[in-house]
């Protein structure tokens, strides 16, 4: 039991210790230091600024143009996408119709990437959204750092502590810890990706509706092009009633067949009841 004593007090104030130091919310953005702290400056009290080279950003933004060829366009913005080290997230296209991307391009090209797409065709709307996750990031990355802290301590805990009462609590406190510091870990992650690359949105649509023609030639072509769609709607619509004509003729045959059996077997019933009736006649 005196072993164990000093063991448990440790145990007790590195949890304790690690509970202050992983503690979401007021607390652990208080100890950030992205927190503007009073220096002092000139004889006085300034209050200091992060560096605008230490401000964290997610940017977004949404590009709407016209293009003759919107599929065409659109595996354009492709390319340039791609050569700008960015990426496709999703792409919709539909041919002679729309094509629609949303993109990840880094953020210190976007503006670039934005320039050459503009020489693709002609852009009716752009806006752009900055969202400032300077203390947000900072946040993260201060509650990561004392949480990594605090599973070192606790494994280094386990490593020199003998008792089993002890190795189990530590363990206990551990497995948490390392719970929380993965979940910390990814939710980083996942905010220096948005931060790193920035989301674009790209809506191509065509520049002129398909029912609008330029000559009589254009005009007789839709025509023409529009009186096949429909011949062959027409033939599809044929090929699919066969069956079902070529069935029901097959049932009202049938049932022809099965009202002349009836009405036979009435005829050939009637008939042979017509000797008795006379013969009955006759004997009276």
């Amino acid at each position: 039991m005196k072993r164990l004593w000093p063991v448990s007090l440790a145990l007790f104030a590195l949890v304790v210790t690690g509970c202050d130091e992983g503690g979401g919310g007021e607390g652990s953005s208080a100890s950030a230091p992205a927190i503007s702290a009073p220096a002092i400056v000139d004889g006085g009290l300034r209050e200091s600024q992060p560096e605008e080279a230490d401000r964290k950003e997610v940017v977004t933004g949404y590009l709407e143009m016209d293009a003759g060829d919107p599929v065409a366009t659109g595996r354009r913005v492709v390319t340039v996408v791609e050569e700008a080290g960015g990426r496709v997230d999703s792409l919709t296209e539909q041919p002679e119709a729309s094509s629609v991307l949303t993109v990840r391009v880094p953020a210190d090209r976007l503006d670039e990437v934005v320039d050459e797409i503009r020489t693709l065709g002609r852009v009716t709307s752009l806006s752009t959204t900055r969202d400032d996750v300077t203390m947000q990031y900072t946040d993260l990355e201060a509650r990561v750092g004392a949480l990594r802290a605090s599973v070192d301590r606790l494994r280094a805990l386990l490593e020199s502590s003998a008792d089993v009462e002890a190795l189990i609590a530590a363990e206990t406190a551990l497995a948490e810890r390392q719970a929380e510091l993965d979940s910390l870990e990814a939710q980083r992650r996942q905010l220096g990706d948005r931060i790193e690359l920035s989301t674009l949105t790209v809506d191509i649509t065509t520049d002129r509706l398909p029912s609008e023609q330029d000559s009589f030639w254009d005009g007789l072509v839709a025509g023409w092009n529009s009186l096949w769609a429909a011949l062959g709607a027409a033939v599809v619509g044929i090929g699919a009633a066969i069956p079902w004509v070529a069935f029901l003729f097959v049932c009202a045959g049938v049932l022809y067949l099965v009202i002349r059996l009836i009405t036979r077997r009435g005829r050939s019933s009637g008939t042979t009841g017509t000797p008795d009736t006379e013969r009955t006649d006759s004997d009276a």
